[in-house]
């Protein structure tokens, strides 16, 4: 058995940086600014995509919670640099981390990244001069 590297992370983006402390960014108290628009837009724009949503559905629902590409393109009937292209973006986006294990990759789903999401998008609207909770 060979010892696996570190879960690759772009290194000029963190995944996902829209929640701070407690609580998720209040998309619905105060206007985002041009970074987390930015930021939201991307992982947005990365599940935005029938085949990324089904990727996404497919890792997580995998034996153990994560995949390699080999895993996926039957069931998806798209080639190897398709779906290659499919995870790069989900990796970059911050959903999928990436484990590389000699000469094949496993990507697993960061539930963190989709909670994050959930919790931007789901947030209710805080009537004015009401406090937040944290």
């Amino acid at each position: 058995m060979t010892a696996s590297a570190a879960p690759s992370a772009p290194a000029s983006r963190a995944p996902l940086p829209l929640a701070s402390g407690c609580c998720p960014l209040p998309l619905l108290r105060e206007p985002l600014t041009a970074t987390q628009a930015a930021d939201l837009a991307r992982n947005l724009k990365a599940l935005a995509d029938p085949t990324r949503l089904r990727l996404v559905s497919m890792v997580a629902a995998h034996d153990g919670g994560e995949a390699c590409v080999c895993d996926l393109t039957a069931p998806l009937g798209l080639t190897q640099p398709t779906i290659s292209h499919h995870l790069k973006i989900l990796v970059d986006a911050g959903i999928f981390t990436r484990d590389k294990r000699g000469v094949w990759a496993y990507y697993a789903l960061r539930p963190q990244a989709l909670q994050a999401l959930a919790d931007i998008l789901g947030s209710s609207p805080q009537p004015p001069g009401a406090a937040a909770d944290c």
